[in-house]
């Protein structure tokens, strides 16, 4: 009698019965568990689709677990694919320049240069310097941050500039 039930669910009739009961409430709870954008009702055709494949090896009494087991698992594989394809869609920075080898050698060359001069001012000249030129702040900003007069900070950030300008010869150019 067992064969004979294994059967019912390979039967057409019977396998059109045991969607119309299960397809709507799965396609919901997956719905609402995962979201719309997984296309839950897909993975319901899908799960509906191995329990055809498998309706042989598939106890009737077991019908109702392993469809919803199946579509979970699907649904879980689907979020898994996601995180992937969103990790590897991110902006990933270039590796490669249209610049010249020896242009960018130079570039590196240059900016080891200009720390090193950079390192070499006094503190309160590379501090206003970089206040200055660097974070964008106007005169009487890194007056105010630093507590001193606008005179003092402009005494300070050119002569700064002035230095850096003696140690690089690139920047005498402009």
């Amino acid at each position: 009698m067992s064969k004979s039930l294994h059967k019912d669910i390979c039967d057409k009739i019977r396998f059109s019965k045991l969607y119309e009961k299960y397809a709507q409430s799965l396609s919901n709870i997956l719905f609402y568990k995962y979201g719309e954008l997984l296309n839950p009702s897909d993975k319901v055709q899908e799960a509906f689709i191995k329990l055809w494949e498998n309706c042989s090896k598939i106890k009737p009494e077991a019908v109702k677990s392993y469809l919803y087991t199946t579509a979970n698992n699907m649904m879980l594989n689907e979020v898994k694919h996601q995180k992937i394809v969103m990790k590897y869609q991110q902006v990933k920075p270039k590796d490669y320049t249209n610049e010249s080898p020896e242009f960018v050698l130079r570039k590196k060359e240059f900016l080891k240069r200009f720390e090193r001069a950079l390192s070499e001012l006094n503190e309160e000249e590379r501090v206003a310097f970089i206040l200055s030129k660097v974070d964008g702040k106007t005169h009487k900003e890194v007056a105010e941050i630093l507590g001193i007069t606008k005179k003092v900070a402009e005494h300070r950030i050119y002569g700064a500039l002035n230095k850096l300008k003696a140690e690089l010869e690139e920047l005498n150019r402009k």
